[in-house]
């Protein structure tokens, strides 16, 4: 079984190690066909990548901070993501069929 922390973040990298997160690999863009059933993966995936984690029979622990909208776009370090409570949330998510008809309804 193998853990992947996926983040473009210097940051977060930083957070998860002094967490004391056992990591075997700290990615910035991940393939989810190297994901296998009993691996981990933690970050803030798009909700589909996520899915698709899911659907492998990995488990999603998803990087969550209470973020300002004033902070959005900006590096933080791992002071700021302790203050705006960075944690790791397990979520289980499944995709529906997709919707084809996308068409506007008038009333």
């Amino acid at each position: 079984m193998t853990t992947w922390f996926i983040t473009r973040h210097p940051g977060a990298i930083d957070w998860a190690r002094a967490q004391q997160l056992q990591v075997d690999h700290f990615v910035s863009h991940l393939d989810p066909a190297r994901v296998q059933a009993g691996d981990t993966v933690m970050g803030s995936l798009p909700v589909h990548l996520a899915a698709d984690i899911c659907e492998r029979g990995a488990r999603y622990l998803h990087l969550s901070v209470d973020l300002r909208a004033e902070c959005r776009g900006k590096e933080l370090s791992v002071q700021e993501l302790r203050q705006f409570n960075a944690r790791l949330r397990p979520f289980l998510v499944t995709a529906l069929p997709a919707v084809t008809d996308t068409t506007p309804r008038t009333s």
